[in-house]
């Protein structure tokens, strides 16, 4: 069963930085597509960035020069390091993977989301 936690999300001020981390388990994140989204009060869930198996990354224009996706292989945990945080970054996060995957049980076409962790931005 693919499981992602988040954790990492809490109340800073404009300019602070915070890392998220997602641990996952049922899946190795090494070598499947994962990502990070975020959803604001009111506003549809979108995307901030991605990681492929082969280790490109992908970044919502909003958040370019900012935020940087990465991979603990080892710890199969990963991360998106926010820098320069502003108050429109306030929203829960989600991990995400799916659409796609390899797991144990063979290719799964699912998709799997985290249960969020909040960050707030605000002074």
């Amino acid at each position: 069963q693919v499981q992602l936690v988040e954790s990492g999300g809490e109340k800073v001020q404009p300019g602070g930085s915070l890392r998220l981390s997602c641990a996952a388990s049922g899946i190795i994140v090494s070598i499947n597509p994962m990502g990070w989204y975020r959803q604001a009060p009111g506003k549809q869930r979108q995307l901030v960035a991605t990681i492929t198996s082969g280790g490109s990354t992908n970044y919502a224009d909003s958040v370019k020069g900012r935020f940087t996706i990465s991979r603990d292989n080892a710890k199969n945990t990963v991360y998106l390091q926010m820098n320069s945080l502003k108050p429109e970054d306030t929203a829960v996060y989600y991990c995400h993977t799916g659409g796609g995957i390899v797991t144990p049980r063979g290719f799964d076409t699912n998709n799997y989301w985290g249960q969020g962790t909040q960050v707030t931005v605000s002074s």
